[in-house]
């Protein structure tokens, strides 16, 4: 084995994998997003900035997107050019059963909440 060319090798680590490799910088650029798209909402909620719930609940849940997206992107290491665009379509798939499984929730707590029996309503019933 020649010395000279496992020498020269030695410091070369960089392998394309068809990875995404992200750095220290990277995952504090998503930690921070990440910090940051969740104490807007808290913020919007605690301080009622918003004139009506229906707008907080629809401005919560584009947080709570674009929240994922930020996840998949500088965590999971998505983009198009990994494992032959598999990683983008994963991406896809989970912007969709995210926001099937918000509207589901929020459709939901709609219909229970418009459909609950009111408290006066059943102290008559005894």
């Amino acid at each position: 084995m020649n010395t000279d060319t496992h020498a020269a090798h030695a410091g070369d680590h960089h392998h394309d994998d068809g990875h995404a490799h992200s750095t220290f910088s990277g995952y504090m650029l998503g930690f921070v997003l990440s910090v940051v798209l969740t104490a807007i909402p808290f913020w919007l909620v605690m301080s009622g900035t918003l004139p009506s719930k229906q707008i907080t609940a629809l401005v919560i849940m584009a947080f709570a997107v674009v929240q994922i997206v930020v996840h998949m992107i500088y965590f999971l290491h998505m983009n198009t050019k990994s494992e032959n665009g598999w990683s983008m379509m994963a991406l896809i798939f989970t912007i969709v059963m995210v926001v099937i499984a918000l509207s589901g929730s929020l459709w939901v707590m709609n219909h229970l909440n418009s459909n609950m029996m009111p408290i006066h309503q059943m102290s008559g019933m005894k």
